[in-house]
């Protein structure tokens, strides 16, 4: 009798030891020495799998080729920790490059949120009326496209308009010789208010094929030709319309905060 006793205590000492040395079984998918693979590195190995490898990690057999990868990676890591190589300078300096790019990441997305909150809490006030739309409507019902030739100094612009006004027939020769523009801004399609106001004015109050300029901005000096010009109807301009007066909003927005912070810009390029 004592000896039975003495047995049965000895079996509930050996269960005991195995119950804190085992992880549970929902919790340990593998062993490698002392490192587990867990049912939560299961999980999220899943998680990176596009749809259709998902599915096949689901059956059985994709789901023991998982763990052989998993397996695989963790015993290289193991390896390399044992070798010491967490302690290579290379490995400290590749480790330090990609914290700090990291690091630019989660400011640079950081800000964008901060950004993001504040259009949002802007939304309302930088929403136009329709009475506001409709009366940009009835002063602006129309779009104009415009070629441009854009140079880098006067006297070459000069030159240009001279040329053209005698032969505007030359436009497309002498725009290859001479423009600086880049493709998407030789030819341009807008209404009032979605470009350059200087650029829009003089193509407001020109004929169509008539070679105008030039005018300087922050891209050069100008040299445009309108091109066309046609009436819109409302629904095409509405939306349009709506961005330009929510864009002229948040310029108005920007020039009282200017004020407010005393922003000061002292590289200019003129």
């Amino acid at each position: 009798m004592k000896h039975t006793a003495l047995l049965l205590l000895l079996c509930l000492c050996v269960a005991a030891c195995q119950k804190t040395s085992t992880p549970p079984a929902d919790q340990a998918a593998a062993r490698i020495g002392s490192v587990a693979i867990t049912q939560a590195d299961v999980q999220a190995a899943l998680e990176l799998l596009n749809e259709q490898d998902r599915a096949f990690a689901d059956t059985p057999l994709g789901r023991q080729n998982l763990l052989q990868i998993l397996t695989r990676e963790k015993l290289i890591l193991e390896d390399a920790t044992r070798q010491g190589l967490a302690q290579d300078n290379t490995y400290q300096e590749l480790l330090a490059q990609h914290r700090a790019q990291l690091e630019k990441a989660y400011q640079s997305y950081a800000q964008d949120v901060l950004a993001q909150l504040w259009y949002e809490k802007q939304a309302k006030a930088l929403e136009p009326s329709e009475k506001e739309i409709k009366e940009y409507y009835d002063k602006y019902p129309y779009e104009m496209t415009v070629k441009q030739i854009i140079v880098d100094n006067a006297q070459t612009a000069d030159q240009v308009l001279r040329t053209l006004k005698g032969a505007p027939g030359r436009w497309r020769e002498i725009a290859r010789q001479h423009s600086i523009a880049p493709q998407n801004l030789q030819t341009l399609t807008f209404m009032p208010g979605e470009y350059l106001e200087s650029l829009e004015v003089i193509a407001a109050n020109s004929s169509i094929g008539k070679v105008q300029g030039f005018f300087k901005t922050a891209q050069g000096f100008h040299i445009i030709m309108k091109i066309n010009e046609k009436r819109l109807s409302f629904k095409e301009a509405e939306p349009r319309i709506r961005q330009i007066l929510q864009n002229q909003k948040m310029d108005e927005l920007l020039d009282t905060l200017k004020t407010k912070y005393e922003v000061i810009i002292y590289d200019k390029n003129e």
